[in-house]
């Protein structure tokens, strides 16, 4: 499971669980508010949330003991559809407001009074209630800026059309040579946001990105104003995937935190629908979903490893599995898991807590198109329960039009694991206890100068290999460029132009089992090797810049990276933005975005550490998201667009 290590931090401060988010999401009238002046950097950075610890609300606060009387029997359960204790550190007060206000938890909230409401929601999140997380307020486009330009499916790169996350020169509008001239054009506060962690695409003029707050906007590629914005259930930290229907036109396709699935208009932000991937109370997608041929294709993935280390919890009854949708409507063409046989009791541990098995392989990856050998292919997790079986940490390729399968690739074996392993004899930590190395980053599919087909992959162990992709059986290659941790090695996604691969590397000094991974060992940075032969081309080391005041800073690259012509864009963890030479590996350009930021919208905005969204390219701008804020990740909320001289 991808970045657990420090799940256990969120148990550790996490005692209390959210109320499930509206099922029915609601969209928002734009009221314009003019921009207020931006607080000074150092106010902001006093303000700056922590990931880990909350404001210290008084002991008699009233909101535990509401939250006790009022949720706990559902949330602290193994109920299926209630979002278990966990989530509280990863849902925002927006989204457990607006559920008892008016969504699905408005019968069971219906005896409190608003104040009461108000005070479980403080309990929640750990903060004072304001008013912005009721009523928030953007600052609406008008005339020419409200207007989306033709959609053009040239522009469809990256994730959700092509796991290589290359951009063409004539969608990119960058050379080399304006490189060095980019400046930053405008920047975007996320509301209430701590983090930043959705894929932006570019397409029609417009800008299209999640947020922590569940809200989707449509911004204006020019001027940062919001063009619509469309109010999710939870988190929206998926790419937004704009596609052309061959009915329907022009929409955008996202999933939420709480495994839900979304279809709006891409030029208005209607609502077309919405359906649950998955009723599990862990469920959840993390992975941008892929469209071909009117069909959404979601990777379906889930946070049980962690109430695991609860040891009455009997881990474990998830499966990760992909889902094929028909993008019309959202109804369910087939649906294809990665672990083929259902959970049943096959144990119990040694305070007799049942023990479920097979479990877990869950699918946080966006999944990749091979339309020519008609196979879908994506990659699994570990197991969370014993005995580990022969899916997890695997690559599997099925139909694309039945999601039968049709081959599967073990990389890592014996590989369960879940959040209890990282507690002292704690029972249910599966007896294999880890490593916890999945298939971490899409299979990226290139063709040889020869013409046939292979898929490189990135293990979170380091390595990086290429096999056969009609067949998943033949091993081309392999070469270790990084020491790996739990949070990787090759963690969230490579890029590729032509047969050039480009691995970014984690490699984050995190413990394990209370011991130190060795530090001489690591290789935090950027990789480029040959996909025919293996072969490294380069590999840029980069120095850790931090310093001793910023604990949660880190040097490697989590967040996948953007390959274009001549050169290729990284997000680093230390919050640095970084274009490298693809011949060489030096740095053409590098901006550090952990700061401040004056923003288009009047929030104020910060940066920090770049994980799970990586760099966007595209009509001469270089689009990023900058805040991670978990797993001893830096926070912030700033959706950054730079340009040519900042034009």
């Amino acid at each position: 499971m991808h970045l657990v290590s420090f799940l256990f931090a969120l148990i550790v401060y996490t005692t209390i669980v959210s109320c499930e988010s509206s099922d029915t999401a609601v969209e928002k009238n734009l009221s314009v508010e003019q921009p207020a002046a931006l607080s000074s950097l150092d106010e902001m950075r006093s303000r700056r949330p922590s990931t880990f610890s909350g404001n210290g609300l008084s002991d008699s606060h009233r909101g535990a003991e509401l939250y006790a009387q009022h949720c706990a029997s559902c949330h602290e359960g193994q109920v299926y559809k209630a979002p278990n204790a966990y989530w509280l550190g990863i849902m925002s007060a927006k989204n457990l407001y607006n559920t008892m206000a008016s969504g699905i938890m408005q019968q069971q909230a219906s005896a409190l009074s608003e104040q009461e409401r108000r005070e479980i929601v403080e309990h929640l999140v750990q903060q004072p209630f304001e008013e912005a997380f009721v009523e928030p307020k953007y600052l609406a486009c008008k005339g020419e800026a409200e207007k989306f330009s033709a959609f053009r499916e040239v522009e469809r790169t990256g994730w959700g059309a092509d796991t290589r996350r290359f951009v063409p020169k004539d969608v990119a509008k960058l050379d080399k040579g304006d490189i060095s001239r980019l400046r930053l054009k405008w920047s975007f506060g996320f509301p209430g946001a701590m983090r930043a962690r959705s894929q932006p695409t570019v397409a029609m003029g417009a800008i299209f990105v999640g947020s922590q707050d569940g809200t989707v906007y449509a911004l204006d590629l020019e001027s940062g104003c919001v063009r619509w914005a469309y109010e999710a259930s939870a988190e929206v930290r998926t790419g937004v995937v704009i596609a052309n229907h061959s009915v329907l036109g022009e929409l955008a396709f996202f999933g939420d935190l709480i495994a839900n699935v979304y279809a709006v208009k891409a030029t208005t932000g209607e609502l077309v629908w919405k359906v649950s991937a998955d009723n599990h109370h862990s469920a959840t997608i993390t992975g941008t979903p892929a469209f071909y041929d009117d069909r959404l294709y979601v990777p379906v993935s889930s946070l049980e490893v962690i109430p695991a280390a609860d040891p009455k919890y009997e881990c474990c009854t998830f499966r990760g599995h992909v889902l094929a949708l028909d993008a019309s409507d959202g109804q369910i063409a087939w649906d294809s898991y990665s672990v083929d046989l259902e959970s049943a009791h096959v144990g119990e541990t040694s305070l007799g807590t049942r023990i479920m098995a097979p479990s877990g392989a869950p699918v946080w990856t966006s999944p990749t198109i091979f339309a020519s050998a008609n196979m879908l292919i994506f990659g699994s997790g570990e197991n969370y329960s014993s005995p580990a079986d022969g899916n997890s940490d695997s690559i599997i390729a099925v139909r694309l039009d039945t999601g039968e399968r049709i081959w599967q690739r073990q990389n890592v074996e014996g590989d369960a694991w879940n959040v209890a392993c990282m507690m002292e004899d704690n029972p249910n930590c599966p007896k294999e206890d880890g490593p916890d190395h999945d298939q971490a980053s899409s299979p990226l599919l290139i063709s040889t100068s020869s013409g046939d087909s292979i898929l490189v992959a990135g293990q979170k162990d380091g390595r990086v290999f290429a096999i056969d992709a009609e067949t998943g059986k033949r091993k081309l290659w392999e070469v270790d460029i990084a020491r790996g941790s739990i949070q990787g090695g090759v963690h969230f996604g490579m890029a590729a132009d032509g047969t050039k691969v480009y691995a970014p590397v984690n490699d984050m000094n995190d413990t394990r089992n209370g011991e130190w991974l060795d530090p001489e060992k690591a290789r935090p940075g950027i990789t480029a090797i040959d996909a025919e032969t293996g072969e490294v081309l380069w590999s840029h080391i980069q120095e850790d810049v931090c310093g001793e005041d910023r604990p949660t800073c880190d040097p490697g690259i989590s967040a996948p990276v953007t390959a274009i012509p001549g050169a290729v864009v990284a997000g680093h963890l230390d919050g640095f933005l970084r274009i490298y030479d693809n011949e060489t590996g030096s740095i053409l350009w590098e901006r550090d975005t952990a700061r401040g930021f004056d923003t288009v919208n009047g929030v104020d905005a910060f940066g920090g550490s770049m994980s799970g969204a990586g760099p966007t390219v595209a009509q001469g701008h270089l689009i990023a998201n900058s805040g991670y804020g978990l797993y001893f990740h830096e926070p912030g909320n700033a959706l950054l667009v730079y340009s040519v001289d900042g034009r």
